[in-house]
């Protein structure tokens, strides 16, 4: 029986291509860096800051320590701004919550915080995990696994709702039922938006 239902962020309860661009290239112009390139673009939706920031460096330290320390003052709120949900997500995420618990698992790092304040969903996950709790971030299992004990719910009773290839991976690592979203993801379960998960939860009771 599905106790618990797991939300990656990005792709899935907002699109943040456009945020997470904006974002980045803030940092990187504060440093004197060029914006993302094509393939940073890619990666800056599903990546954990941590490595996006890493693979910019160039394991060069100094420029790693510049780059993380604005991160760490910049204001997060314009970029909160430029996030897409398919629809208000509070009501259909309190729907949710009257037959499951529900949780976020995402390789997101500091902006998760006054991220879940923006959408209003504060109270509503049951539990948090994500790259700030300094585990390894998704394909590793760890974040999901540290979801699944905090919210006391074993992994044959949970299923993983993201869209990435990355996100599909952390979810069979853990051990987790896996719904894709969008078409970055290849998955037997996949669904167009979250518009269609009530049907696809319904598909994986019967």
């Amino acid at each position: 029986m599905i106790e618990l239902l797991m939300f990656d962020a990005d792709g899935v309860l907002f699109e943040s291509f456009e945020s997470n661009i904006a974002y980045y290239n803030a940092i990187f112009a504060q440093v004197g860096q060029p914006p993302l390139d094509a393939d940073e673009e890619i990666k800056s939706i599903s990546y954990a800051a941590a490595d996006v920031f890493k693979l910019r460096a160039r394991e060069n330290a100094e420029m790693l320590a510049r780059i993380h320390g604005v991160a760490r003052t910049i204001d997060q709120r314009p970029f909160f701004d430029l996030l897409r949900p398919p629809f208000e997500l509070r009501p259909f995420m309190m729907e949710l919550k009257r037959r499951y618990r529900l949780a976020l698992a995402t390789n997101r790092s500091a902006t998760v915080p006054a991220l879940v304040e923006h959408l209003k969903l504060a109270d509503v996950f049951d539990a948090i995990a994500s790259a700030l709790d300094k585990v390894a971030p998704k394909p590793a299992p760890d974040i999901l696994q540290l979801c699944l004990e905090r919210a006391r719910v074993k992994p044959a009773n949970a299923i993983y709702i993201g869209d990435s290839p990355i996100d599909r991976e952390a979810a069979e690592a853990a051990g987790v039922a896996f719904i894709g979203v969008g078409t970055r993801v290849d998955h037997h379960h996949r669904i167009a938006t979250l518009h269609d998960l009530e049907n696809a939860l319904l598909k994986l009771a019967s």
